[in-house]
């Protein structure tokens, strides 16, 4: 299922009428990201972080679920706050990072370096918990159209301005590299990243509450949430109670008139 975020348009409201122009209709309306739970990110793909190592997705995963965030490094206007969101909200999970789950962030731009991405750390990492939890990765043109291919992760570049239209998406993965969970990456919550990262986490991370609670929540893949199942439980519930009482009537009545004749 294709999700159009409707904060794209937010997006380049703040970029300016000049963005505006200089991306068509047409590019606009395929930003979007293709939802594909279980599809496999390439790990063995090969990236270099912003300490100028190289690196894989699966080194970087190290076995562990992580919270995958695409960024232009140099963006002028909803990158920073997007991952400012993810942090936050990772503070706010109550899980542990680096040992219950990793922050990825690929930049989208093959023309951004080491030092753009430290300077995105710098601005909105710098003091948190979560640093050294979270790896910057850059790659080659090649490299970023096969990650974000892989991720069903369609974006629009503006030559003119040297900015990127893309979706306010954040990734939940797997310790194998599939995709969990695509969440929205504007207000993202602490409770709805918990929930995602234990229930991409196969089991390695949460507690028993925590997996009690996944069977209470539902997760709305076109809004990019976990909404409360417990009324569909207590309904389906409801149901079957009134079926099993009616089956037990049915039996009664027959087994009386059974006795009568």
């Amino acid at each position: 299922m294709k999700i159009v975020p409707n904060l794209i348009v937010l997006m380049l409201l703040f970029a300016g009428p000049q963005a505006q122009a200089a991306l068509s209709p047409r590019a606009v309306g395929d930003v979007s990201v293709d939802a594909r739970p279980g599809a496999p990110l390439p790990l063995s793909l090969r990236f270099i972080d912003d300490g100028g190592v190289p690196r894989t997705l699966g080194d970087v995963l190290g076995g562990r679920p992580a919270v995958l965030v695409f960024a232009d490094y140099t963006c002028r206007t909803l990158c920073g706050p997007i991952l400012e969101f993810a942090v936050n909200g990772l503070e706010h999970s109550g899980l542990k990072p680096g040992t219950d789950y990793r922050l990825v962030v690929i930049g989208l731009d093959p023309k951004d370096g080491r030092a753009q991405a430290r300077s995105m750390r710098s601005a909105h990492l710098d003091g948190s918990p979560l640093s050294d939890a979270t790896t910057m990765l850059i790659g080659d043109e090649a490299a970023v159209r096969i990650i974000t291919q892989a991720a069903g992760y369609h974006y629009a570049y503006d030559a003119e301005h040297d900015q990127f239209a893309h979706p306010t998406a954040a990734y939940v993965i797997s310790p194998r590299g599939r995709i969990a969970r695509v969440l929205s990456g504007i207000g993202l919550d602490g409770n709805d990243l918990r929930l995602a990262l234990v229930d991409a986490g196969e089991g390695r991370i949460g507690s028993f509450i925590d997996h009690v609670r996944l069977l209470c929540y539902g997760f709305d893949p076109a809004q990019g949430i976990y909404t409360s199942a417990i009324e569909r439980w207590l309904m389906t519930g409801a149901a079957a109670t009134v079926v099993v009482l009616a089956l037990w009537l049915a039996s009664l009545v027959w087994h009386t008139r059974r006795r009568a004749a």
